[in-house]
């Protein structure tokens, strides 16, 4: 193969915003490689694409199917333009609420398997002088709010790695990029850990009342292919609340606890700090 050819690598492509990303740049002609650890919707995702676009099954906790992936690449295409490390879980809860097991599970898969996905593409990239790893954080992993505590470390922990990564492969000319949506309606409920069935309700209302669709998201990826960009958020009023806690995090954390009050009150009345 030629290095015409553009490629896309999504993990946890086979639904929610994993799909959506991946038919947005089979739209532009790229070659996707679809996947996910659930091989009859990778397939069905890929097999709709057409084109030179293929599915993968893989569990992104695991070093010996990264390895797959990257020689399945390899020897198809040769080469790998971008790589979306999209696949994640969710687990609602205090850190008291949360057990370790839930903790070990969310780290695992949104940290790991993130870190996993950038030290089996990276070399590959930084050998060709060219590429683009797109790792999906979310707003939780800035937020700091109360009630997510395993999911929010995870995305902080992505966050975190990302700009040290981009800093890392900047001068041999990868680019990295951390997306952080906020509610978007995927699937992502229905494998979520929660201590009562009322986190994964309201994330659903949450998820309902965004304004913000999968595809809209997708499409600010796209676009920070063509203009690099590192940090991504997808939702307007994040935008402002992100320079809200880098310029006031005292004022912020305050105006948080006003909103959250709910969620604090199941353990018991928090302290002020002040």
């Amino acid at each position: 193969m030629t290095d015409e050819i553009r490629t896309a690598l999504v993990t946890g492509g086979g639904s929610g915003l994993g799909e959506a990303m991946a038919r947005r740049f089979a739209r532009d002609g790229w070659a996707v490689i679809v996947a996910d650890i659930d091989n009859s919707r990778a397939q069905a995702v890929a097999t709709d694409l057409g084109g030179q676009s293929m599915a993968f099954c893989m569990d992104v906790t695991r070093e010996e199917d990264w390895q797959r992936s990257r020689d399945a690449v390899v020897e198809r295409f040769g080469h790998l333009d971008v790589l979306i490390n999209n696949a994640g879980v969710a687990a609602g809860g205090t850190l008291e609420e949360t057990s370790l097991e839930d903790w070990r599970w969310v780290l695992e898969i949104d940290l790991m398997g993130v870190v996993m996905g950038c030290k089996t593409f990276a070399p590959l990239m930084r050998e060709r002088g060219r590429g683009h790893i797109v790792n999906v954080a979310s707003y939780a992993g800035f937020a700091a709010a109360p009630g997510i505590s395993a999911y929010g470390t995870a995305k902080a922990g992505v966050i975190a790695m990302s700009e040290m990564l981009r800093a890392e492969l900047h001068e041999a000319g990868v680019f990295v990029s951390a997306l952080c949506p906020a509610f978007v309606t995927t699937r992502l409920t229905e494998t979520m850990r929660a201590p009562d069935e009322g986190y994964q309700k309201r994330v659903k209302r949450w998820m309902e009342k965004s304004g913000v669709s999968a595809e809209d998201v997708a499409e600010v990826v796209r676009r920070a292919i063509d203009r690099p960009r590192f940090l991504l958020l997808t939702h307007r009023d994040t935008r402002w609340l992100w320079r809200f806690k880098r310029w006031a995090p005292e004022v912020y954390f305050w105006s948080l606890m006003r909103q959250v009050r709910g969620v604090v009150k199941r353990k018991g009345k928090v302290k002020g700090e002040r």
